[in-house]
């Protein structure tokens, strides 16, 4: 399992969130508390919204505790909506490809969990995706067909159903295999203006996934951005970070989180 946090909110340096608070996204590459493994070396990802008409990427198979570049990036990057995200690889291969956040035109897309058994649904689930975009589609994981389904499914019009459906999908062909087709997911998905999170387990056991209630306890994660948020800001989080964590919010299973403008809204999310 990864590790992932998304932030929306003033505009503000990546290494505000990265690199300064206790336990930070860098330090849980080696040291995450919230799974089975602590060590997430397999590469990592930042993605990031600015002046620009899409989305800035940068990806590395390096680890993060180890990398001046990615130090460098987030204390020179400002940003009002970003994406980073630390890789624990399963089965598909350490490559640039492979590391999250994925992106098409405007969208950025992470994924923490997997699909169970997924070498057996792999090659049922890529026929589903549409030619539209399966030539965009350039690494092998589980995560990057999720993706892709979900921009099938209508993700550009409507990003709730589209992973319902993507979702339904991936269950049912599971189901047609033979296979558990258990399916665990938090994930970020953005198209520069909102922020979505999702927490679901097939099984009821879906990855933890938390959010920063309110402005005044996100400006106390740490003493050093006090007010450098402006007068909204929301964080999503695979496990807290700062000095107080005891004051992030478990984003509940079977769950939807959506910031929009300057609200955040909690909704049950729904598999038909």
């Amino acid at each position: 399992m990864c590790r992932w946090l998304a932030y929306k909110g003033g505009p503000i340096l990546m290494s505000e969130l990265l690199i300064k608070p206790k336990d930070n996204l860098i330090h849980q590459s080696i040291h995450a508390k919230a799974m089975r493994v602590p060590t997430n070396g397999d590469g990592y990802g930042l993605g990031w919204y600015d002046k620009q008409p899409y989305p800035g990427l940068f990806r590395s198979i390096r680890p993060a505790w180890n990398d001046s570049n990615l130090h460098d990036l987030a204390r020179h990057i400002e940003s009002p909506l970003f994406l980073s995200h630390v890789r624990a690889s399963s089965l598909a291969p350490i490559q640039e490809t492979n590391c999250h956040p994925f992106r098409y035109n405007k969208w950025l897309f992470m994924h923490n969990g997997q699909i169970a058994q997924f070498e057996f649904l792999r090659q049922a689930l890529l026929a589903k995706i549409s030619p539209e975009y399966f030539n965009d589609l350039m690494g092998s994981t589980d995560s990057e067909v999720m993706f892709y389904l979900a921009l099938t499914f209508g993700l550009e019009d409507d990003v709730v159903s589209a992973i319902a459906e993507m979702v339904r999908v991936v269950k049912a062909e599971g189901k047609k295999a033979g296979v558990t087709g258990y399916l665990w997911i938090t994930l970020a998905i953005s198209d520069g203006k909102s922020l979505w999170g999702f927490r679901y387990g097939s099984d009821g056991k879906g990855p933890t996934l938390y959010i920063s209630p309110s402005i005044e306890e996100l400006n106390r994660l740490n003493p050093h951005v006090e007010g450098k948020f402006g007068d909204f800001a929301a964080c999503l989080v695979s496990e807290p970070i700062g000095n107080y964590q005891n004051i992030w919010r478990v984003v509940p299973e079977n769950s939807v989180v959506i910031v929009q403008d300057q609200n955040i809204a909690v909704n049950t999310f729904q598999v038909k």
